[in-house]
């Protein structure tokens, strides 16, 4: 089979296309024709060298995927032969055209998503609904502030947030980016690379602030989000996209009676599986009802994995990206 192959950390020009042997699942394992692999700001960390997963070498990128089962291993009773499903890897594994994983980590995904939906859904929506229904614990009623609204998990956040009612104020770099926000049913909008956040925060809550912040972007926006939060504010770190770590005054949150709070998604599935289940299948039901749809802005053939990735990690991508195998 095809796969993208890292040979050695660095950046994803590195990346080949190589032919590699096909594994056979063992027990309790199924192997998965992939059709589609989600593309995700982790896989820039891990190819580089900087997550906190370093796989040996060569290993293939790709942490998330969709397809149909092609084999099941002893044991395995859940699933069979062409059922579709989706995948989350550790990291690894997924930008190939055949990946053999353990049963626990699939999910047979609703007929009606298609594979290329599913394969940009786990990560971006099992994140973000886990930051705002366990970490946050967004309430009706509430302003949520989601920075980076235009980027893949930015604009699930927006989605979920308003089916969970709250009021949301997306805030992204470009009117491309609100545009995918406005659309994903955002309220209000600021663009802050022509507008000041704190000054439009104040003018849209009438100074109020907001309840939660949901922040994947990090760098200087953190702490002005931060400062824009209502008494008993909660502020989410979600990940660190514009690659600066922010170091945060801590009598803020004395100040502001606000929480940082940290949200590791892939922590939250492995210790505790029955409450991302839940979340899971609430989301599904939610796909079912358009309530939420998930969509794809671009798909990339899988030679073109380094494009994708330096599109991604240039900050170019609006909504979520995957890469395709052809064998839908």
């Amino acid at each position: 089979m095809r796969a993208v192959v890292c040979s050695e950390f660095g950046p994803p020009e590195a990346l080949r296309v190589e032919d590699v042997d096909v594994k056979e699942p063992r027990k309790g394992q199924v192997r998965i024709a992939v059709e589609a692999a989600g593309v995700n700001f982790p896989d820039t960390l891990v190819i580089a060298g900087k997550y906190q997963i370093k796989p040996p070498m060569p290993f293939i990128p790709g942490g998330e995927i969709a397809g149909r089962i092609a084999a099941v291993g002893e044991g395995v009773t859940d699933f069979a032969p062409g059922d579709p499903v989706m995948a989350l890897l550790l990291q690894q594994g997924g930008f190939a055209e055949e990946v053999v994983v353990p049963a626990s980590t699939v999910l047979k995904r609703p007929e009606t998503m298609s594979a290329q939906a599913a394969a940009g859904f786990t990560m971006t929506y099992g994140t973000s609904m886990h930051a705002l229904k366990q970490r946050a614990q967004l309430q009706p009623g509430e302003t949520l502030l989601v920075l980076g609204a235009g980027g893949g998990v930015g604009l699930t956040a927006v989605e979920i947030g308003k089916v969970m009612g709250a009021k949301v104020i997306a805030a992204a770099s470009s009117a491309e980016k609100l545009e995918a926000a406005r659309l994903a049913g955002a309220d209000e909008l600021i663009n802050y690379s022509t507008q000041d956040l704190r000054t439009r925060l104040k003018e849209i809550t009438g100074k109020a602030g907001v309840d939660v912040v949901y922040d994947p972007v990090g760098g200087d926006l953190f702490e002005q989000a931060l400062r824009s939060t209502a008494w008993n504010g909660r502020a989410l770190v979600v990940g660190f996209a514009a690659g600066d770590i922010p170091t945060i005054p801590t009598n803020l949150t004395l100040l502001k009676g606000c929480a940082i709070m940290g949200v590791f998604w892939g922590s939250f599935r492995m210790r505790e599986p029955e409450k991302d289940a839940a979340n899971f299948s609430e989301l599904f039901k939610w796909v079912e009802e358009g309530k939420i749809k998930p969509t794809v802005s671009r798909s990339y053939a899988l030679e073109e994995a380094p494009q994708a990735l330096r599109d991604l990690m240039e900050r170019r991508v609006v909504g979520k990206v995957v890469l395709e195998t052809g064998r839908a």
